[in-house]
């Protein structure tokens, strides 16, 4: 009998560290070679760890959640034969063990005398809020007659100023309070709220975070909107979509915007790009890989599709939904999120009249669709109502000037407002 010591590996990239997001096996647990044993989260995916060797898991190296160095110690097995590495604790183990065997000194009689003023507290106090959560900080000193009294009137206790000992609650202080106008008068019980909840953030969200404050930090974000007449573009759509079977893909807006900006980005290559700040160098892209930002149960994701440029309209609309549904499902590859030169951000139904959409470094420009809705204008002197829909663009102004900027988005608004001169 030996052990075997996994270690986490190279995951690509350049990375150097990783998430455990979750593990699937714990302590005693028996394992087969090749099965599931942790999820590791990447700057890009969540990526699925197998057990290397068929053994007993005697040791893992991290809680869920924290974050393992590549190359360092992940899990150990018992198992047949040799092993991989020495039997005895590692430093980590020895010091969780020295730990738990230490004992708390006694209490002193001080806090031993405020433990039993708390403990007979606890006897004669109630918790006002949840029954079901305590809250130590609305503890409420009264008698059993005094409550029955408040729930009779329908007052919360809480609120109610104590003038006894440790602001103990009387009759008295009850009448004064209900006198005063404090009493409850029909329907449920509102009372004052202060509870906070702290929650760590992790796993995809905490990469998040982590980008969107680089990318804030980093890039000096210049925003242009601009409102587009979509009504012949959505007429087209519907036009198109009418003979379309059931289990055929439709066309939504996305792929109408993705095809008009593999059409126009050739004019514009600084905005196809990538941006090493590092290196102060622009690589301007010939392909067009256009991210899609995907809302997800866990947080935003972009999938990316590539070669936009080689696709046509149906092609797009068949990849957008096949990655926006592996992220969602969280089965989308490594490569399915890597590689996007620029970037469309849409809030769908949710919609909003404009948004300042963060550039997904090192893009130089992100694309942001905002809600369509029939709004009246003037059209050669007479008001008609237009289905509108408005762009909100960022770029970085590095190296994309303000003056391009605006010149790449009139570009695009004169395709989409014109959607047959897309596949001229």
């Amino acid at each position: 009998m030996g052990q075997y010591t996994f270690k986490l590996p190279d995951l690509g990239e350049g990375i150097v560290e990783s998430e455990v997001t979750q593990w699937h096996v714990k302590v005693g647990d028996t394992v087969e070679e090749d099965q599931h044993i942790a999820d590791v989260m990447t700057d890009k995916a969540v990526v699925e760890v197998s057990a290397p060797v068929s053994g007993t898991v005697v040791f893992v190296a991290c809680e869920a959640g924290e974050i393992v160095s590549v190359g360092s110690e992940l899990i150990r097995f018992d198992v047949d034969g040799e092993g991989n590495t020495a039997s005895k604790p590692s430093a980590a183990e020895s010091e969780n063990t020295n730990t738990a065997a230490e004992q708390e000194p006694p209490p002193s009689a001080e806090q031993a005398a405020n433990n039993h003023a708390e403990t007979a507290a606890d006897k004669t106090s109630d918790t006002v809020g949840d029954p079901c959560a305590a809250n130590p900080e609305r503890v409420v000193l009264t008698s059993p007659s005094v409550r029955r009294n408040a729930r009779e009137q329908g007052v919360d206790l809480s609120l109610v100023p104590g003038s006894g000992k440790e602001g103990r609650v009387s009759h008295a202080d009850l009448e004064a309070f209900i006198a005063a106008g404090g009493q409850q008068v029909g329907g449920a019980l509102k009372r004052q709220r202060s509870g906070t909840r702290s929650v760590k953030l992790s796993g995809l969200r905490r990469v998040i975070a982590q980008k969107m404050l680089a990318a804030k930090r980093n890039i000096p974000h210049y925003s242009y909107i601009e409102e587009i007449d979509v009504t012949n573009l959505e007429q087209l759509r519907a036009h198109l979509n009418e003979n379309r079977e059931s289990h055929q893909t439709k066309l939504t807006l996305l792929p109408f915007v993705m095809q008009a900006l593999t059409k126009i980005l050739p004019d514009y290559p600084h905005c196809n790009a990538h941006f090493d700040d590092n290196q102060g160098v622009l690589t301007e892209h010939e392909a067009v890989n256009i991210g899609i930002a995907t809302m997800t149960d866990k947080g935003l994701m972009v999938p990316v599709i590539k070669h936009t440029e080689a696709m046509d309209i149906w092609q797009c609309a068949a990849q957008v939904t096949r990655l926006s549904e592996a992220v969602r499902a969280n089965q989308a590859t490594p490569d399915d999120l890597k590689g996007s030169t620029i970037t469309i951000t849409s809030l769908g139904a949710i919609g909003g009249i404009a948004t300042t959409p963060v550039i997904n470094a090192p893009e130089t420009a992100i694309i942001g669709i905002n809600k369509m809705q029939q709004r009246p204008v003037v059209r050669d002197g007479e008001i008609v109502i237009r289905s509108m829909m408005n762009l909100s663009s960022s770029f970085d102004h590095r190296v994309v000037d303000g003056y391009d900027g605006a010149l790449l988005v009139q570009a695009l608004k004169r395709l989409l407002e014109n959607p047959g001169a897309i596949f001229v």
